[in-house]
């Protein structure tokens, strides 16, 4: 089981949000900034009980730096067994496609949830 990290498991913004959220400090450019995370209801239990059944892989075109952290939170038991990130995706007419060939698995085998059909359209 694939799943996307940003607005699948999580909402980010740059913005403090009212609720409480996870802060995250990233580095981009050069600049530092706080990322507060929203993190959708029973998301980490979520992820406990998926990889009962499923190899639970997180698939983000966020940047590492944004989301390793995060899944280090998100995932403090260890139910994913991999990661990949925006440098594993294929630039494509000017948004970042998922590859899921990039997951070695068959994809006959493989099911994503993500929240943008265009984010796997390869």
């Amino acid at each position: 089981m694939v799943l996307d990290l940003d607005e699948t498991l999580v909402h980010s913004s740059f913005k403090v949000p009212q609720e409480e959220c996870i802060v995250l400090p990233v580095e981009i450019d050069d600049k530092k900034f706080k990322v507060y995370v929203l993190v959708r209801p029973n998301a980490e239990k979520f992820l406990k009980i998926m990889q009962i059944y499923y190899e639970v892989i997180i698939y983000t075109a966020s940047l590492s730096k944004y989301a390793d952290p995060l899944m280090d939170i998100l995932d403090s038991e260890k139910s994913v067994s991999a990661r990949l990130f925006r440098e594993h995706c294929t630039f494509y007419q000017g948004m970042y496609v998922k590859d899921l060939s990039e997951l070695g698995r068959d994809l006959r085998d493989v099911i994503i949830v993500d929240n943008s059909p265009t984010a796997y359209l390869f």
